[in-house]
């Protein structure tokens, strides 16, 4: 299957056919007559040539022998092995995006999606973009990102769905990224209806679409249906191969667990993640799981272990210019900078994360609405009870309403009844009741059947 502009001419149209003929003939010194015998005459080659006939398949292997090439070169214009080629090469991008910087990365996909793009193979265009939308992904550049992985699935649209998976979880990251979490959890769940409507419940594509779905869930704290989704994902993992994919499954369980306040097993499932993630040699998600187990500490009360291991994850994510995730684990650090008494580092990070506003929505810049909005509405509120220990309420109130705005647009529940609390008891000390009263309703009105008010009905769970 050939995906390209009505501009564009295939390679296996009869002019370029005969182009290719008279092209690779004329190199190797043969007449039309020599190039015929014994199976055709020198007329037909001739109209061959002129791209007046549509060759036959038996034509195309006489002519590629005689002329020392491939069937497949001849039919396509695609040199012997491409395909194989750019496969090779695309395992060595993914492995230079999991290893080094996403834009150096990002240089391999494109070199490789150029080339396929040049010789119609729809299938490798389609990977080098996903592998763009990844690299893009990391540096922050949230609407690059789900442009590259639209055009994937775009090209895939004749695929079998499961095929188009990654491009789907891609987009829905991107949307998670920019603070748009509902619509993540949407084309999440939409999927996972669509596959159990078609009988298709392939398990590596099921386990990608419910792990993937378990961070928005907990951040519009639908935790029944993370809890769902993280049952459905550990049933699913005996049956896929891939350990990249599990390591996913056990870093995005974790999560599930640490709601459930059962630090140990999350703990423990996130040593499994680290340890697939190191043998496999992919730094960014070995950043991760050092950033969840940093969350399991400070949950757990243990703040210099947590810091550490926020340290580690920070150390390595801006050793690998991942910008975006660089920035969102240094809210998460200035937090239990804060929790240790260490207010000013902690103010001295948050700062310039936040500095020049949301100037490039959804590109690389600042935290804001359209890129790591919910951790910047997080930063906003670490800012505002750094200001409040220090008496300074107005400022206090002033950061409160910026991290209110940016996480009411991002449906972060859990997170916006604790900033309303916050913001009522501030109100309230201050005397002003009624405006008080507003911010609890707020916060109350948020937490209202969490995963229930805010998500349509749960999607079909497919046959284990």
């Amino acid at each position: 299957m050939t995906h390209k502009s009505s501009e564009a001419v295939s390679p296996d149209d009869p002019a370029e056919i005969g182009r290719r003929v008279l092209r690779l003939r004329g190199e190797r010194g043969l007449t039309q007559r020599q190039l015929a015998e014994p199976a055709y005459t020198a007329a037909y080659v001739s109209t061959l040539e002129s791209g007046r006939v549509r060759p036959s398949e038996a034509a195309l292997r006489h002519l590629a022998e005689r002329l020392g090439v491939s069937y497949e070169e001849l039919a396509t214009g695609r040199p012997a092995h491409l395909a194989a080629e750019l496969r090779l090469r695309l395992t060595d991008a993914r492995r230079a995006l999991a290893t080094g910087a996403p834009e150096d990365a990002a240089e391999f996909f494109r070199t490789v999606h150029e080339e396929a793009v040049t010789h119609s193979l729809t299938e490798e265009q389609a990977d080098a973009l996903l592998g763009l939308g990844d690299c893009l992904l990391e540096s922050g550049e949230l609407t690059d990102a789900r442009d590259r992985f639209a055009a994937a699935e775009r090209l895939l649209a004749d695929q079998p769905l499961p095929r188009r998976v990654p491009a789907v979880r891609g987009r829905a990251t991107a949307h998670l990224l920019s603070g748009e979490l509902r619509y993540a959890c949407y084309l999440l769940e939409s999927t996972l209806d669509e596959l159990d409507a078609a009988g298709l419940h392939d398990p590596e594509a099921l386990l990608l679409l419910y792990t993937a779905s378990i961070a928005p869930y907990m951040d519009m704290g639908a935790h029944a249906r993370a809890a769902h989704a993280a049952e459905l994902a550990l049933a699913l993992a005996p049956r896929v191969d891939d350990p990249a994919l599990v390591a996913g499954m056990h870093r995005g369980v974790a999560r599930t667990l640490i709601a459930e306040g059962r630090i140990a097993e999350a703990d423990a499932s996130l040593a499994k993640a680290q340890e697939l993630y190191r043998q496999l040699h992919i730094r960014t998600e070995l950043a991760h799981c050092h950033w969840m187990r940093g969350y399991v500490h400070a949950q757990d009360g243990d703040l210099e272990h947590a810091e550490n291991e926020l340290r580690t994850a920070r150390g390595i994510l801006a050793s690998k210019r991942a910008a975006l995730f660089t920035e969102q684990v240094e809210v998460e650090l200035a937090d239990v900078l804060r929790r240790r008494g260490k207010t000013d580092e902690a103010e001295a990070l948050l700062r310039p994360l936040l500095t020049a506003g949301d100037e490039e929505e959804g590109g690389a810049g600042p935290l804001g609405a359209g890129r790591g909005a919910v951790h910047a509405g997080g930063a906003h509120r670490l800012l505002g009870l750094i200001a409040e220990e220090r008496g300074d309420t107005e400022r206090a109130e002033e950061h409160y309403c910026a991290a209110l705005s940016l996480l009411e647009r991002s449906s972060a529940v859990g997170d916006l009844a604790d900033l309303c609390r916050l913001l009522g008891d501030l109100l309230r000390r201050a005397g002003r009741v009624e405006a008080a009263m507003d911010a609890y309703r707020t916060g109350l009105g948020h937490r209202a059947a969490p995963g229930t008010t805010t998500l349509g009905p749960a999607p079909a769970t497919p046959p284990m």
